[in-house]
This record gives structure tokens, C-alpha cells and sequence, in this order.
């Protein structure tokens, strides 16, 4: 199931189904509003915008019930992560994915929201975006507000042309600089995306956060992992010693022998433990003798800019050449 693309007014509804960024630092969540509204988007906050209940922004029925609200909202087209998080899997079965089967809307966000692209996905079938949220995306500064804009904005008006090619942005970033403080553009690093293991494969592509899956693993809301189909991970601010655990419960749990290929996105702010190791080289050491097509380094994740990745879509990975390419479009015409 697909949403419709977007033609004329776009009205964002923004939820924050876990960290209340709206509260806690304002500074960045208006600037991503703001943005928004610059680039033509109408945007409405829900009901939990300015509210602060510890580590989070509300209770739990309150953040399921923020969600919903938006999404009975006709006015709005996409429902949007203001954040990421901790506990957005907290909400999963309060969500009403009834009326989302039959009202079909864009759901995107990253990190913690995960769990609710995949639950929704996994429950109703709809395509979600692994994509900005409006306050660590949008709340950054030019020039990489604007390369994550352009390709989130390419895709939800339906001008990509299919099979579309992924461009590879010419640099990246991660550097910190406190959000209540920056005034300026961040560093600027080369960019390059690394053929792990070479080889093309084509197949729906699944995924997401991986500290985040997780806390649904195993559970109802989390889609099986099919034979064929194409992993995508990423993680931020991690270290060694917990992505090889991470990536052990891959392995346990007999995913590699499904997938036919993996996205590994660039990884903000790794912590090697002294080893010397990267991600990538740790995933190798613990998929043992599976030898499948991997691409990593690939710019859908916590670094700047971002690129839009539709949850449930087909893919070709191509790593051998560097490659991602769309096959199909993630929305339908009106």
C-alpha cells in the first residue's frame, strides 16, 4: 500500500513519540519548523509540542494519542518525527493502524522512530520513509538542510524518474556542535560510499535503526525478514563492543542467510574501543563465512545530509559499483 504524492499545499503534522525536543531545545525544533515553512510546507504541531515529562513527552497514551490525532487530521499529508528517541516502541500497540489501512498517509522519521515505520509497515502494509525528522534535520544549517531537503522533497512529489539512482553526496559530516549554541555550517568531509563485498542483488528493502529494532525484535510489530530481501542498518554513537552484540542477534537469529544484500549507513561518532575496527569490519567477523553484496557508508542515517529511503520498496544494490537504485515509486498518483 502507497500514499499519495503530494501536488500542491503540503501541510506536516509533527509528533514526538518519544524525546521532547520541542521542549528541551527549542532553539533547533523552530528552526526545522521554520525551515519548512520557507520551502513552502505548511507545518502543525501536535499535541505534545512544548510538553516535557522527564525524558520524554508524555505518558504513553499521550504520545500514542498525539499520533492518532494527526493522523485523523485531513488537513495534514505527512505525519513527521520531530525526534528520535528511546521508547517509541512504548506506543506500538496503541497505534491506530485500522484507520491508517483505509486513510493511507506519509509516515517518516529515523533512529527511534523506527519502530513505528516498521510497525505501521508491518501492520498495514503501507510504505514508510526512513527520512528527516524536523528538528535534527531540518534544524541544521545550509548547506546540508538543503541536500536532505531536495532529496526528501524530489521524492514526495513524484519527481523522481524509476529505476532512480541514489546520488552519492560529494561530502558529509558529523561534527558536534552544541544545538542551543550553533550558528554556523558544520565541517565539511570528503564523501565516499565503501564496497564491503561486491556484487549486484535486487529485493524489498527492510530495515532501519538497529539499537532500536531491538526493543520489538521478535515481536508482531516487527516484519518477518524474507528470503531476497535487502537489509538496511544504521546506528549512532555506539562502540564497538555493543555493535558486535548488535550484530550477533542478526546472526543468531539466521538473518544473514536471508538477505541477499546489506546497507550499512555511516555510523555518527563511533567508538572503535581501541581496536581499530569500523563497523563494516566487525559485521564481516561476525556473518562469518556469508558471503553476500554489502555496501557501507551509505547516507541514510545520523550524519548530514540524509537521504530518503522508502521502508518496503524494491531496491537494486549494486556494491560493486557503488550503487542504490530505487526500482519503483514509493507513492502512487492521486
Amino acid at each position: 500500500m502507497k500514499a499519495k504524492i503530494l501536488e500542491k499545499d503540503i501541510t506536516v503534522g509533527v509528533f514526538s513519540s518519544s524525546s521532547p525536543i520541542s521542549a528541551t531545545v527549542p532553539v533547533r525544533y523552530e528552526r526545522g519548523v521554520q525551515y519548512l515553512k520557507s520551502r513552502g510546507y505548511h507545518v502543525i504541531n501536535g499535541q505534545l509540542y512544548g510538553k516535557k515529562d522527564s525524558y520524554r513527552s508524555g505518558s504513553i497514551i499521550e504520545r500514542a494519542e498525539e499520533f492518532n490525532q494527526l493522523l485523523y487530521n485531513d488537513d495534514i499529508q505527512i505525519l513527521m518525527a520531530s525526534i528520535g528517541g528511546n521508547n517509541t516502541n512504548s506506543i506500538l500497540p496503541y497505534i491506530d493502524y485500522e484507520y491508517l489501512k483505509k486513510h493511507p498517509k506519509i509516515i517518516v522519521g529515523y533512529s527511534d522512530t523506527t519502530a513505528l515505520l516498521l510497525a505501521i509497515y508491518e501492520k498495514t502494509g503501507l510504505i514508510t520513509f526512513y527520512g528527516p525528522a524536523v528538528a535534527s534535520s531540518f534544524g541544521e544549517l545550509p548547506p546540508f538542510v538543503d541536500w536532505t531537503f531536495d532529496n526528501f522533497h524530489l521524492m514526495m512529489k513524484g519527481n523522481m524518474r524509476f529505476p532512480y539512482c541514489y546520488e552519492k553526496p560529494s561530502v558529509w559530516t558529523d561534527k558536534f556542535i552544541n544545538w542551543n549554541e550553533q550558528s554556523r555550517s558544520k565541517e565539511q568531509y570528503e564523501n565516499d560510499w565503501i564496497c564491503v563485498s561486491p556484487g549486484v542483488c535486487q529485493g524489498r528493502l527492510i530495515g532501519g535503526n538497529l539499537n532500536t529494532m531491538e526493543g520489538f525484535f521478535g515481536t508482531e510489530y516487527m516484519p518477518e525478514i524474507k528470503k531476497g530481501d535487502i537489509l538496511f542498518l544504521e546506528d549512532s554513537l555506539k562502540d564497538a563492543c555493543t555493535i558486535e552484540r548488535s550484530f550477533s542477534l542478526l546472526k543468531l537469529a539466521g538473518i544473514f542467510e536471508k538477505v541477499d544484500g546489506i546497507i550499512l549507513g555511516k555510523h555518527e561518532k563511533f567508538d572503535d574501543n581501541g581496536t581499530g575496527k569500523c563497523p563494516y569490519e566487525i559485521l564481516l567477523e561476525v556473518m562469518g563465512d556469508v558471503s553476500i553484496p554489502i555496501l557501507a557508508d551509505f547516507d541514510c542515517c545520523h550524519t548530514h545530509p540524509m537521504l530518503t529511503l522508502p521502508i518496503g520498496c524494491y531496491v537494486t544494490l549494486d556494491a560493486t559499483h557503488k550503487k542504490v537504485i530505487l526500482m519503483e515509486s514509493p507513492l502512487i498518483n492521486n
